[in-house]
């Protein structure tokens, strides 16, 4: 049975982080998707209405009951949890149930006017699942064919079904939450690379079945090749980062994302925010996300259990190796994945999930005394 918690507060400076970096994100995707807004719906304020009604207001809910409920209980409820999310990973794939930008790409459901990508979620019950395997599981993953493999092959499951939406960025996710997770979890070296190993053959393998991704990776080369074509996307974010130069033309003044810069509500968002506010904020973002980060990671090391230590390395991974993806690609220095920036992009299904485990993780902390011992 799962012990009461203690009588202490949650960890403060992750709140007030993570809480800055919802607010800093609302902000920034009131300003980045006015003129999407504007063209797909007539209303300047489209995205950032749905963002608060279907993300902000219902993460804030969904976080706070997953404040409430003792981190142990998401350990007795892990099978249940990932067999859902598989269950909704193989609806969302059905024609006539699952939607998406054509008819071969399915992502998620429509229902009321409000949709759900149950890919976000899988990103959560993929971490609760792991980390409690791992954590059953520990005394045999120094052996391959025991603990590594078995635990790879359960962990493969949402990537493949993400891989089929097709969904190669959000898939690339949750393989590098899989990854961090063994590693976390104390998985040999050995295995470790022979992972990355198979990680970079179905990259190649997946670049040769589809002739676009190869032409992506050539433009991440040479993005001065074609830069009306499918270089566009990137000249086009290194303008509007470059535009901004050290303090931004101010808030609301980009010229990039009025139809110039693709997917400004979304993947772009922080070549809007780079442009508008500059190089300092942009960098202070930045800052505040590896805060997120390290203080995670300062909290798994203090962690009362395994369980509690994975969930947080875990959630951490996840954020951190999605924003990676995100502004990387912004940069210039990874290929376009076409994955979101977190609790920043444009994305109710993946604000309210990501509130959720922000709410788990401060539940742990309340066991994690980080405080009093860092003194």
């Amino acid at each position: 049975m799962p012990r009461a918690l203690p009588d202490s507060p949650p960890d403060f400076p992750l709140l007030i982080a993570a809480g800055s970096l919802v607010l800093f994100g609302l902000v920034a995707l009131s300003s980045a998707s006015i003129s999407v807004g504007l063209d797909l719906a007539g209303d300047p304020y489209y995205f950032i209405r749905r963002q608060i009604m279907y993300g902000f207001l219902p993460g804030i809910f969904f976080g706070f009951i997953a404040y409430t409920i003792h981190y142990g209980r998401w350990n007795r409820l892990s099978l249940w949890i990932f067999g859902l999310s598989v269950l909704l990973l193989v609806l969302v794939a059905i024609p006539g149930i699952g939607t998406g930008y054509t008819k071969d790409a399915r992502s998620w459901f429509t229902l009321f006017g409000a949709s759900f990508q149950p890919a976000e979620a899988a990103k959560l019950a993929l971490i609760i699942f792991l980390a409690s395997f791992l954590d059953r599981n520990r005394a045999g993953l120094a052996s391959f064919r025991q603990g590594f493999l078995p635990a790879l092959a359960i962990g493969s499951i949402p990537v493949v079904l993400v891989l089929l939406q097709p969904d190669v960025g959000t898939a690339t996710i949750l393989f590098s939450i899989v990854f961090c997770l063994l590693f976390f979890a104390g998985a040999q070296w050995r295995h470790l690379l022979l992972l990355m190993g198979a990680g970079l053959s179905g990259f190649v393998l997946m670049v040769a079945l589809a002739p676009y991704r190869l032409n992506r990776l050539m433009t991440f080369l040479h993005p001065e090749l074609d830069p009306q074509g499918i270089g566009y996307h990137i000249n086009q974010a290194f303008l509007a980062i470059g535009s901004g130069g050290w303090l931004g033309l101010g808030l609301g003044r980009s010229q990039q994302k009025f139809q110039y810069l693709p997917e400004v509500h979304a993947d772009s968002i922080f070549a809007v925010i780079a442009e508008e506010l500059g190089f300092v904020i942009s960098l202070s973002l930045i800052a505040l996300i590896l805060f997120i980060l390290l203080r995670l990671l300062k909290l798994a090391q203090k962690a009362p259990d395994d369980f509690g230590r994975l969930l947080l390395a875990g959630i951490a991974a996840w954020i951190g190796v999605q924003s990676f993806f995100n502004i990387g690609a912004m940069l210039g220095l990874l290929p376009l994945t076409g994955v979101p920036l977190p609790f920043v992009s444009h994305g109710g299904s993946a604000l309210l999930i990501g509130l959720t485990a922000i709410g788990i993780a401060l539940n742990v902390s309340r066991e994690c005394d980080v405080r009093s011992k860092s003194r």
